[in-house]
């Protein structure tokens, strides 16, 4: 199963129905005449609820710390973009334009990358486009090198290439990388487990009211949204700032040739 083929909105929804479901069924089975009365339940009930905030907390640290990357990994190969233009302007013409040309549609892919959610097919499409100018900005450093091997410019030209080169990668290793669907699963799944007790144990007592273990059903859904929410860059209400690269595309085209 993966969660990152459905929208939010249907997780949300399926979530809180099969959670508040959960709650509806351990509540008809205290009511039942052999239901089991004693403190033992309400002690399983205060364990799995330890368990499930100890669970939410670990995976919402997990995705706060994928967000980070994302967000540092964007801003590295902006930096590592912008220092190789401000280099490509030393070198001979016409290389010095070529170059220039091929960073703006450079710059412009991975833009379209970070922009909304794309399907495998498409990322992989993408990729190919990116290695393609890749491939050529390195033909452009050879051809440099060969007519000139100087440290200055072109030494500082080809090491700056070199790393906006593998930043790549690095951004593409955060943006991949995502909470393993198993985690959510088992997430959700303690979750429901844990309304389930609450609800048995509000149907043992006829004067507590089982609305509040619905809300607090509903609350637990949400923070789990917001978990996932987080570790979607592209899509949601959470989104990992594009400005680095935004204003690197915009220096590059203040450039002139």
């Amino acid at each position: 199963m993966d969660f990152t083929e459905y929208p939010l909105l249907l997780i949300f929804v399926v979530s809180v129905a099969v959670v508040l479901a959960a709650g509806e069924i351990g509540r008809r089975l205290a009511r039942r005449p052999k239901a089991r009365h004693g403190d033992n339940i309400s002690t399983l009930e205060a364990a799995i609820l330890g368990l499930l905030a100890l669970m939410i907390s670990f995976t919402f640290a997990m995705s706060l710390s994928r967000y980070e990357a994302r967000r540092e990994a964007i801003l590295v190969e902006a930096n590592a973009i912008g220092t190789t233009a401000l280099r490509a302007r030393l070198l001979p013409a016409p290389h010095n334009k070529e170059v220039l040309t091929l960073l703006r549609n450079y710059v412009q892919i991975h833009l379209d990358m970070t922009q909304s959610v794309h399907s495998t097919p498409d990322l992989n499409a993408s990729v190919a486009k990116s290695n393609a100018v890749q491939e050529a900005l390195w033909q452009q450093a050879k051809a440099v090198a060969a007519k000139d091997n100087a440290m200055v410019p072109t030494g500082i030209f080809i090491q700056s290439l070199n790393e906006t080169i593998d930043d790549q990668e690095k951004f593409l290793s955060a943006a991949l990388h995502r909470i393993p669907d198993i985690v959510l699963v088992a997430l959700y799944a303690i979750a429901a487990v844990s309304i389930g007790f609450a609800g048995y144990a509000a149907g043992l007592d006829v004067q507590r009211s089982h609305v509040p273990v619905a809300i607090m059903g509903v609350l637990i859904c949400v923070v789990i949204l917001l978990i996932q929410d987080i570790d979607r860059p592209t899509s949601g209400f959470v989104h990992v700032s594009r400005q680095p690269m935004i204003d690197a595309a915009a220096s590059l085209s203040s450039y002139s040739e």
